[in-house]
């Protein structure tokens, strides 16, 4: 039996004439729950207390323009007809691996600027990143966007599904995959591994490693069900490629560090604090 379900409303809130769309509040409330998350961290390692809120200003609308970019790149037969649609990221259309790549650049230069430590600012943001992709991806879903194949609704029943979830996914007559929920679930189950890790002696810079590897290889089988996905040439998705590079850089550097850099352990330098204190 199909049954015709109305998608959700894309818009959260009208102001007159200006609407302002589920997409962009999830968005901000990612950011906005990563950030509280990176400030207690941040506080508890060491890190000035205003570190994150200073470096958000930078890092969030350069991350915004990095992941247009990154979209508009490997997307652009879709906007050479209309190139100043290439503005309008109310629909969607902004990737999650560009705008990773510009809030890393921009973390880099901060960390120089105010000369801090690049890896222990990164160690901390790694679980809040993960936060706000979990509750970012959401955004996804109210637009319908970021599924994969077709399934039967049975299939999304047996996932014990609710049927606010399930019917949001009957997309032009059929029933699709919620890879966004996958990577949601993905990226929460990230954030309690990160956790654990920390109670372990780990060197600075390796949680986040541990962050790059455990997005990555979620992200290179769920791009596997995707539909929508970005391509190199004819047949390579670029995401995948790219989550085996950032896995393959991840372990190379996790190595080279500490065999050859050995930089300082977590553990020691807070035992070493508390006997200062």
């Amino acid at each position: 039996m199909n049954t015709q379900f109305e998608p959700m409303d894309r818009v959260f809130i009208s102001l007159g004439p200006i609407d302002i769309y589920w997409y962009a509040v999830l968005i901000l409330l990612g950011v906005g729950v990563g950030y509280l998350w990176a400030r207690y961290e941040g506080e508890k390692r060491g890190l000035p207390k205003e570190t994150f809120a200073d470096l958000l200003v930078w890092a969030l609308p350069i991350s915004i323009i990095s992941a247009r970019a990154y979209y508009v790149i490997f997307r652009w037969d879709q906007f050479a007809d209309s190139p100043m649609s290439v503005f309008n990221i109310r629909e969607g259309g902004i990737a999650i691996h560009g705008a990773l790549i510009g809030a890393v650049v921009t973390a880099i230069i901060f960390a120089r600027v105010k000369k801090l430590s690049f890896w222990k600012i990164a160690d901390v943001a790694a679980p809040a990143i993960l936060i706000g992709q979990a509750i970012g991806r959401w955004g996804n879903f109210v637009n319908q966007e970021v599924y994969g194949g077709e399934v039967s609704r049975s299939f999304l029943e047996s996932l014990f599904l609710p049927d606010w979830i399930i019917n949001q996914m009957y997309i032009n007559g059929a029933y699709y995959h919620p890879t966004f929920l996958y990577e949601s679930l993905w990226s929460i189950l990230g954030v309690v591994l990160l956790i654990l890790l920390r109670k372990v002696n780990l060197r600075q810079g390796e949680l986040f490693f541990s962050y790059v590897i455990w997005y990555s290889v979620g992200r290179f089988f769920i791009e596997g069900i995707r539909l929508d996905y970005l391509l190199i040439g004819e047949t390579l998705r670029t995401a995948q490629l790219l989550s085996l590079i950032l896995i393959g850089l991840s372990i190379i550097l996790w190595m080279y560090r500490r065999i050859v850099v050995k930089p300082p352990r977590y553990l020691d330098t807070d035992r070493e604090s508390k006997k200062k204190n």
